[in-house]
């Protein structure tokens, strides 16, 4: 099985949190962008202010590689306006992906109706420009009951709303990498929880981001059916090689 063209190479960690100055920062974007093009990647996934950089190298070497980024990351609170401007730089920087930080924590508290907003607004906005887009729903942060009513939500939100041509390019995707989690339990994918989404998500596609640290349990969740993996670890996982990471 050739995994390359599920894998979302991914660096999301701004300088502050890599410890490192904005150059050098820049530099391992770069290198990230770099090793995604040499090695096929289907997308290399940066946070938006990374966008045009990613943009310049992939035209210069002439390559298909994808551009995702990420809106309202890690939290997924700010306000649907907020969110909405955010993707629209994204896209006048030559975004191709929008992977969106479904408000997670409104839902948990009962308000549906501002989830709903967001999920229309969001999804509307990245298919009006041809854009593919994901809805990050933070599995760690839910139980299992909530995982799968709004996994439905936002596949009843998609169905109802946009033609059945557009279904393929809305995912729900598992995980930021960055929700703490107490007792070191996962905060990325998982064998459950991904089922949990594939059974309640359909037709929509499923992302699996963070957890999958081996071509084995690459090729597991591909087989579950999922469309593709977000990793910071792609090279490491397609060598063959464990990831040592948590995303």
């Amino acid at each position: 099985m050739n995994i390359k063209q599920y894998l979302d190479s991914t660096y999301l960690k701004t300088a502050t949190q890599a410890g490192l100055s904005e150059e050098d920062n820049d530099t391992i974007v770069k290198e990230f962008v770099k090793e995604a093009i040499d090695e096929s990647f289907k997308l290399i996934m940066i946070r938006p202010d990374k966008v045009k950089i990613a943009r310049e190298m992939i035209t210069n070497a002439k390559s298909n590689l994808l551009i995702g980024t990420v809106i309202s990351f890690p939290e997924g609170t700010n306000s649907l306006e907020d969110k909405l401007e955010e993707a629209k730089k994204a896209i006048e920087d030559g975004v191709d992906e929008l992977d969106f930080v479904c408000n997670y924590q409104a839902y948990k508290t009962g308000d549906v109706d501002l989830v709903k907003r967001e999920v229309y607004s969001g999804t509307k906005l990245a298919l009006e420009n041809h854009k593919a887009v994901k809805w990050i729903i933070e599995v760690a942060a839910l139980s299992d009951d909530q995982i799968i009513k709004i996994s439905a939500l936002i596949k009843n939100i998609i169905i109802s709303k946009f033609k059945e041509e557009c279904f393929s390019k809305v995912f729900i995707k598992s995980s930021t990498g960055f929700y703490k989690t107490e007792n070191n339990k996962p905060n990325g994918a998982t064998i459950p929880t991904i089922i949990l989404m594939l059974e309640n998500a359909s037709p929509l596609p499923v992302k699996a981001a963070g957890g999958v640290r081996t071509y084995q349990e690459a090729e597991d969740m591909i087989r579950l059916g999922v469309k593709r993996i977000g990793t910071s670890a792609a090279k490491t996982i397609t060598n063959g090689e464990t990831a040592s990471g948590n995303y």
